[in-house]
């Protein structure tokens, strides 16, 4: 018993210390396996290729930026969420112990941290204009497709490390680059074939509710409150505003605003009798009847709703903002953006307004790869298989090859002349639509044999004739 009992407790040791040296990732972060990156490939060159449909250029800028450049652009939320990195080489070399030790967490982090990593292309975008001002061409229209990183606590459809797909027009107040930009995510989405709802609102609409319910310097406490609601739902955004000391006249007004149903020009025509004496206000709502009238005028394939709720809780925006939402999928927003105009400013840049809008492209990747319209072939790592059968036809595979990739078809031969079944089996496994055999027979007619492998049919054909089989 004793003996048994030894052995029980050494396979436990032994099954603790292998998940132990198990390797892993940091939570909020993902590998990608290769079917996975060819899909989000097809994600980014479809994005891509939109941006530069409409003139935009591509830029990019480092992982890490000075946290100077970084803190106090996101509010106090998004300040939260920042990663910080700390400073090379002994990073307390200048620090007493006592401040080690009664120092708060803020300032002992300020003096041991001065780089983070991006929290959004944006802000990094705005501080490029700054640096780069006599080298850029204004209005200019930029495209920008890298990772950020966020400190939030990962959930579904949430993660540490993700990819952003940004464009903006920076140095124009037009509000046709406002629509531009939406039309761009209209164009996006419809080629991705994920229908979509892009929600609409103004931040100067927002400041106009500010004053309604007491002053502007509400703004913050009500757009962070907002922002919340479809988290936390409409009596917890009540008693956060409650909370924050607004009156409970002011929070009627306010869910009542936000919870206004009808169409865009009904709540238009109701909010131009609410924000009689706001003049922010009005302004808003001027811009958004503008961007209405647009889509009137040359309309899109997307669902466009004016939602008062909307709020987008970052500092930075000051006119438009948008959010987009997938209309089969419960995943959160999958796009967002909106009208910034002092973001320069705080690099020294004056003056300068921008507006922007960024794809979240790993939220966008959890559809596509669901959708059952995308194409199993879509993630293969070729088109075709050459069969292998050894050095004594290697000379006609290899001109097999050399024909299929002088004409763009993607293909390869497999390196080792073993079984035929195995051949088939791992093109098979790769879901490698197209399987070429030539054999002796073949070779002598100048030919080749063509297997299907979604239907099963076998087609022989002259080798001359093979791109074209392969592109019908």
């Amino acid at each position: 018993m004793f003996l048994t009992f030894k052995v029980y407790v050494y396979f436990c040791t032994l099954y603790l210390w292998h998940m132990a040296l198990k390797p892993s990732i940091p939570k909020g972060t993902r590998d990608f396996s290769p079917g996975e990156v060819i899909i989000r490939d097809y994600i980014f060159s479809t994005i891509r290729d939109v941006f530069r449909l409409y003139g935009y250029q591509p830029i990019e800028t480092p992982a890490m930026e000075n946290l100077s450049t970084l803190l106090g652009k996101y509010g106090n939320e998004g300040d939260k969420l920042l990663f910080r990195i700390l400073n090379s080489g002994d990073f307390l070399a200048e620090i007493s112990e006592s401040e080690l030790y009664n120092t708060d967490s803020a300032t002992l982090s300020a003096r041991i941290c001065e780089k983070g990593l991006r929290y959004d292309l944006t802000v990094p975008f705005a501080r490029y204009v700054v640096q780069h001002r006599h080298e850029i061409t204004f209005p200019f229209k930029r495209y920008q497709i890298q990772p950020v990183w966020r400190a939030d606590k990962p959930q579904k459809g949430r993660y540490r490390e993700f990819f952003q797909c940004d464009a903006d027009v920076i140095g124009s107040n037009s509000l046709l680059n406002e629509f531009e930009l939406i039309k761009i995510i209209d164009d996006v989405f419809v080629r991705l074939k994920i229908p979509v709802i892009i929600r609409i609102n103004n931040r100067k609409i927002l400041a106009g509710i500010a004053e309604l319910a007491g002053g502007t310097e509400r703004l913050n406490d009500i757009t962070v409150a907002i922002d919340k609601l479809e988290k936390i739902g409409t009596e917890a955004v009540r008693d956060e505003l409650l909370i924050k000391g607004i009156p409970t006249e002011a929070v009627d007004l306010i869910m009542e605003i936000i919870e206004m149903q009808g169409s865009g020009y009904e709540k238009v025509n109701r909010l131009k009798e609410l924000f009689g004496y706001s003049e922010t206000g009005q302004k808003g709502i001027e811009e958004i009847e503008t961007i209405l009238g647009y889509i009137k005028t040359d309309p899109l394939q997307s669902e466009v709703e004016f939602d008062l709720s909307l709020a987008r809780g970052l500092d930075y925006y000051t006119g438009i903002i948008i959010e987009v939402k997938a209309s089969q999928f419960e995943i959160g927003s999958i796009c967002g953006g909106g009208r910034y105009d002092n973001l320069t400013g705080i690099f020294g840049l004056e003056n300068v307004s921008g507006i922007g809008i960024s794809f979240g492209a790993d939220r966008i990747y959890d559809i596509v790869s669901r959708q059952e319209g995308f194409s199993e072939t879509n993630s293969a790592p070729s088109k075709v298989l050459v069969i292998n059968f050894g050095n004594e036809t290697l000379h006609y595979a290899l001109k097999i090859l050399k024909l299929l990739h002088t004409k763009g078809i993607s293909a390869q031969l497999y390196p080792d002349a073993i079984k035929v079944g195995k051949q088939f089996a791992y093109a098979s496994a790769l879901k490698i639509p197209f399987v070429i055999v030539a054999g002796d027979d073949e070779i002598n007619f100048g030919e080749v044999t063509v297997k299907n492998m979604n239907t099963g049919t076998q087609t022989r054909i002259k080798l001359e004739k093979l791109c074209e089989f392969i592109n019908e």
